[in-house]
């Protein structure tokens, strides 16, 4: 930190200071305060999670265990004691404000009823809304089109390129819970720098399609804890550029629990290429979940269902030979064949119909999305909480 003007040491005035104490704002900072907070759970007997380095936990055998989440420092477990325990250590630490059960975490408001909780973003939504000055428009049951019309009515007034990366950065952080927009919140970033009057069209689309669905959220319900993954790949779905774009989406039991929508960057040369690409990425995320399962104490012994509906992918990472044909993929089939091998995953063939990655990967007809919404767990909170919670 440079020398403040009027405070100059001047037999040493090329010196900096020394902080003692970070400030905050420094880019340092939360670096800092991670350190700090870290190193004094570490010491009480916590420990970090593999999977995750900003999880950490706690257990004792037989009689409880203790789960801390490093953000705005998010405290769970089965034991109510340990928890008022560990707070009051924390208290005697650090200046801490308990603020009881979580209602509302990173803008995510959780509701829960008995085997029951329900996240959503319905205030943020609004406030996205608001910045776009929609919040009275017209509600679309679908947020994509399979055909742009050949020319703009006049109504359609473009944002301007910063209004529109902001509305566009604001709706990542909400497909978080709302895995139904993530593939048109892939697509809109793509153009963030030069954006026209189809983009400002399609954004456009999506906040009216959030305008109608503003209680919809992702249900969280007690079921089997069985470790299932979809995987899909859009073949050159990109006019352009002609680059695949994959998707995968993993459920545990009933409750989804992780989804991935990515544009990759190289064309594939083929359909067969696109999709095993997509199998080794979901493969990959599958095999971190049952890390972060046994962290849970959630040993998943039994193997992951992995499926596809692509033929020649499942029979390439079944099959033991390699061909000069798949040589530049060389390095993904090793990886899942030995997964295969392992017994960790298997390949699973499922139909086009049945897919339920395809709403991560592609543009539906309404019907469609709405099955596919559906199977994915996206729904309305009274169907859920059958209408135990009350909106207030």
């Amino acid at each position: 930190m440079k020398q403040q003007k009027g405070i100059e040491d001047s037999t040493h005035p090329n010196h900096i200071c020394l902080l003692c104490k970070e400030i905050y704002g420094l880019k340092q900072a939360p670096r800092q305060w991670f350190t700090t907070f870290t190193n004094y759970l570490l010491s009480i007997g916590f420990q970090h999670s593999k999977a995750d380095q900003s999880l950490l936990t706690f257990v004792k055998p037989l009689y409880n265990s203790i789960f801390l989440y490093m953000s705005t420092t998010l405290i769970t477990g089965n034991n109510k004691t340990a928890i008022e325990d560990l707070l009051q250590q924390l208290n005697q630490r650090f200046t801490m404000k308990q603020l009881g059960l979580a209602h509302h975490f990173l803008g995510v408001k959780i509701q829960s009823a008995k085997d029951k909780y329900f996240l959503s973003q319905t205030s943020y939504a609004q406030s996205i809304l608001q910045q776009a000055n929609l919040s009275q428009c017209n509600s679309l049951d679908n947020l994509s089109c399979t055909k742009l019309p050949n020319q703009m009515s006049a109504d359609v007034q473009m944002f301007e390129p910063h209004v529109y990366r902001k509305i566009t950065k604001a709706l990542q952080y909400m497909a978080i819970t709302r895995s139904d927009i993530a593939y048109a919140v892939n697509i809109l970033p793509q153009h963030m720098h030069y954006p026209n009057i189809t983009h400002t069209y399609l954004l456009k689309r999506v906040l009216r399609y959030i305008h109608g669905t503003l209680d919809f959220g992702l249900p969280i319900t007690k079921s089997s804890l069985q470790l299932r993954t979809f995987s899909d790949a859009n073949w050159a779905g990109d006019p352009i550029t002609r680059k695949s774009t994959l998707g995968y989406c993993s459920f545990l039991g009933d409750t989804l629990v992780s989804w991935t929508v990515k544009k990759k960057s190289t064309a594939s040369r083929s359909s067969t290429e696109s999709e095993y690409r997509a199998l080794a990425a979901a493969t990959a995320n599958t095999i971190w979940i049952k890390w972060l399962l046994s962290d849970f104490g959630v040993n998943h012994a039994t193997t992951i269902d992995l499926f596809c509906d692509n033929m020649s992918a499942i029979a390439l990472a079944n099959n033991p030979m390699f061909y000069a044909r798949t040589k530049h993929i060389e390095i993904d089939q090793r990886f899942i064949r030995d997964h295969i091998q392992n017994n960790n995953i298997q390949l699973l063939p499922i139909s086009t119909t049945d897919q339920i990655a395809g709403i991560l990967t592609k543009l539906l007809s309404t019907p469609r999305f709405r099955i596919l919404r559906n199977k994915l767990t996206i729904t309305q909170e009274s169907s859920v909480c059958g209408g135990l919670l009350d909106k207030k």
